[in-house]
């Protein structure tokens, strides 16, 4: 990102060509900051080793877990994922999150699906 570059997450995350295909925006001392459109169902995944941080910019994102209640969060919520904890996030309608995570987080984890993206097609 340029310096004295100033990013509109929503407008970004708004623009994406497809659901659940994240965007690297920036980059904070080894933490990716990601936008995503999403709208369904993911996946079921977890991130051995990483937490994941859920910010959502517009719209409700409903974040399921098998071990404990599911999580609700509407626009301007922050949720964290522990890492190694089994999860599936899920938009009944259209929702723009903002991700932070390590830059070696897995999109997916160990699950690889026709959605699962790599740390290079999240960069384009």
């Amino acid at each position: 990102m340029p310096e004295n570059s100033v990013l509109n997450l929503a407008a970004i995350a708004a623009d994406r060509p497809e659901t659940w295909s994240p965007r690297i925006v920036g980059e904070v001392n080894g933490t990716a900051i990601k936008v995503a459109r999403l709208h369904g169902e993911f996946v079921w995944h977890d991130h051995a080793g990483e937490d994941e941080a859920f910010l959502v910019l517009k719209g409700t994102l409903r974040i399921e877990y098998e071990d404990r209640p599911a999580v609700t969060l509407r626009e301007g919520d922050l949720h964290v994922v522990p890492a190694g904890v089994r999860h599936n996030p899920v938009a009944e309608e259209e929702c723009l999150v903002a991700l932070v995570e390590p830059m070696t987080t897995a999109h997916t984890g160990e699950e690889v699906t026709e959605r699962t993206r790599s740390l290079e097609e999240q960069r384009g």
